[in-house]
């Protein structure tokens, strides 16, 4: 069975430059730090890593709830740097008593510069509030050409890791069997719906998956995926148990309060 054959066809490039990274690590004995991976990149090097003893994975996003994370390849017996992922973190101040920024707002804003989502991390916003965490050697240019999101008029500066902003998320856990992972099956399951209902809402275009907006039906589910379904919330697939001994799929779920 080929290697691939575990993985989505878009996602093979980044299983390429995965393996590519884990051969430099081995072979040349060299640290390797990645760009910010979703929860579903994170599940892929993991999975590629295994328990490979030439290998240290470890993963920090800036705080401990973080989704988005950077992966740090550590050959043995190498140490980590003083500041290994290489992280910076950036408050927008803007005047709360004009209006208010949306998480869509500050990451169009972000993307539209011209940077690449890969090195921008989470984003948080709290009351009059907006904070992100990019790479590093970002940070000099936010701060200096972010000056606006949307049509407010920002500014923006480095901030500690202390002063980040703590998120009141709270993910509800939850296990169920389903049939198959197909995408309408999931989400019929996750929010409790007809699966003819989970159907049409995929059709409408009001299901993403990793942020992506998908329109197929059949489109296969995978551990580490994360979901939204518009008007129902948030969510993310934990993990896949295997099969029932009536063959059905047992997941554990997430999903957003």
């Amino acid at each position: 069975m080929s290697l691939y054959e575990h993985f989505r066809p878009e996602e093979h490039a980044l299983v390429d430059h995965f393996l590519d990274l884990k051969d430099q690590v081995v072979v040349n004995y060299i640290p390797k730090l990645t760009d910010f991976l979703d929860p579903r990149q994170q599940i892929i090097l993991k999975s590629l890593i295994g328990n490979n003893e030439e290998i240290r994975l470890s993963f920090s996003g800036g705080y401990a709830q973080a989704e988005r994370a950077r992966a740090l390849l550590l050959p043995p017996y190498v140490e980590a740097d003083e500041d290994p992922f290489q992280l910076a973190y950036l408050e927008v101040r803007y005047p709360s008593k004009f209006g208010s920024i949306a998480h869509p707002q500050l990451l169009g804003s972000l993307v539209g510069s011209g940077v690449s989502r890969s090195k921008i991390g989470d984003l948080l916003i709290g009351e009059g509030r907006a904070q992100f965490i990019c790479v590093k050697e970002l940070e000099p240019y936010f701060m200096l050409n972010l000056s606006s999101v949307g049509r407010m008029g920002v500014s923006c500066e480095s901030v500690d890791q202390q002063a980040l902003i703590h998120s009141d998320d709270e993910w509800q856990e939850s296990d169920g069997t389903i049939s198959s992972m197909r995408l309408d099956t999931v989400l019929s399951e996750i929010y409790h719906l007809p699966r003819t209902k989970a159907s049409e809402a995929i059709s409408r275009g009001l299901a993403k998956v990793n942020w992506e907006l998908v329109e197929k039906r059949d489109y296969e589910i995978h551990e580490g995926d994360c979901l939204s379904l518009r008007g129902y919330g948030r969510s993310k697939i934990i993990s896949n148990s295997g099969l029932t001994k009536k063959n059905k799929i047992r997941i554990q779920y997430g999903k957003l309060n």
